[in-house]
């Protein structure tokens, strides 16, 4: 930890990303239950709500990154966190279907800025050689946050949904605070561009980029596999909620413990090497979950090793993007992969419940690690040609 004395505003930005996640996940865990039982709306429509949200967040996210190399981190950061405390308590006034995709549309807007900027950000301020482990100690802040937002908001959830919008609001607030006194400028420097949508569409026709995006997709789309796939799958097998839930924050104790010093040790061989490694693991925790006869010991035998992929990965894959990234258009790449990451975890529920339909919860797992166990292949050997082209 002690490389966060490099830049002190380093530390300003993983406090501010640890209260973002905590003020968020507040929410976001609990509020599908009261839009079902408060607001009346189904929960298929809920459904397709969030992944509007979702997608919508991810396709915004390249031109915010883009603009950020333009005007600079520190004003958009600013503006998303005042739009969110705002809009986020908005989910009170839903009633219909109609409001709530205008309330899922506004988050997604103001929601597609903090993860690319505050990301690159992070690179901005930290020193080439040391991005890893930053991200990594970035990556521990937001599982701890995780897990600290969410276990006592079902409680607050229980006094009134009003009171859980206000804590989330707070937090955002605390955000904006958080970058209005400790940046003063830009933050980042402003990169003069000709055209904001080209500068975002560039991204997007870097063959090299588009290359390790291809291959590195099977990261998010596994993650989105064990945040939203995996309780259903354990509920069918029969777990509790309170099971489900223990060794999902188990997961995130897992992050926080080893996800620094693994990162610190890896880095020294830049971000490409450790990924075929890391798709390795994360293939063997989803055969866990396939062929594993005990539901219980299958739940928490897969979680467990795929924390160990999610270490390696959580600050392995940001970095690469941050290397492939040409001079001056950070924000955009880092927007880039996070439509990467939206497009693949929002599609993890819906191709997992169709093969789920044909073929059966094993069947389903097995794919889908040699999906992952592809796409690590693929990283394995173009290692060095990423390290060219960086």
């Amino acid at each position: 930890m002690g490389l966060l004395a490099v830049d002190g505003r380093i530390r300003v930005v993983v406090a501010a990303n640890f209260v973002a996640v905590a003020a968020r996940m507040c929410l976001v865990t609990f509020i599908g239950i009261y839009f079902v039982r408060v607001a009346g709306i189904s929960l298929a429509t809920v459904g397709a709500a969030f992944l509007a949200e979702s997608l919508l967040r991810g396709t915004l996210a390249p031109l915010f990154g883009a603009l950020s190399d333009r005007v600079g981190r520190r004003v958009l950061l600013l503006v998303s966190a005042l739009a969110t405390a705002a809009v986020l308590p908005c989910f009170l006034l839903v009633r219909d279907p109609a409001s709530l995709f205008a309330w899922s549309v506004a988050l997604g807007t103001v929601g597609a800025v903090n993860m690319p900027v505050a990301t690159a950000l992070l690179l901005d301020l930290a020193p080439p050689e040391r991005r890893q482990a930053v991200l990594a100690v970035n990556y521990t802040g937001m599982s701890v946050a995780y897990t600290l937002g969410v276990m006592p908001a079902g409680y607050v959830a229980e006094q009134g949904y009003g009171l859980l919008a206000a804590i989330a609001a707070a937090g955002y607030l605390v955000v904006a605070a958080l970058y209005g006194a400790a940046f003063r400028g830009p933050a980042g420097a402003p990169h003069a561009e000709e055209n904001l949508l080209v500068a975002s569409l560039a991204v997007l026709k870097n063959r090299v980029f588009l290359g390790f995006a291809a291959l590195a997709f099977v990261f998010p789309f596994a993650m989105g596999q064990i945040v939203t796939v995996s309780p259903l799958y354990a509920a069918e097998r029969g777990l509790t909620e309170g099971y489900i839930g223990l060794v999902l924050g188990g997961n995130s104790i897992l992050v926080a413990l080893f996800a620094v010093p693994v990162a610190a040790r890896i880095e020294i061989g830049g971000p490409f090497r450790p990924l075929g490694a890391a798709a390795l693991l994360v293939a063997a925790a989803l055969v866990c979950y396939a062929w594993i006869p005990s539901a219980a010991a299958a739940y928490l035998a897969g979680t467990v090793v795929f924390s160990f992929g999610e270490i390696v990965f959580s600050s392995s894959v940001p970095a690469a993007v941050a290397r492939l990234a040409p001079a001056g258009r950070r924000g955009a790449y880092q927007g880039g992969w996070t439509l990467v990451q939206s497009l693949a975890m929002g599609s993890a529920l819906v191709l997992s419940g169709m093969l789920r339909d044909l073929a059966g919860w094993p069947y389903v797992w097995t794919a889908w690690a040699a999906l992952v166990v592809a796409g690590g292949l693929g990283l394995f050997i173009a290692r060095d040609f990423f390290l060219r082209a960086q």
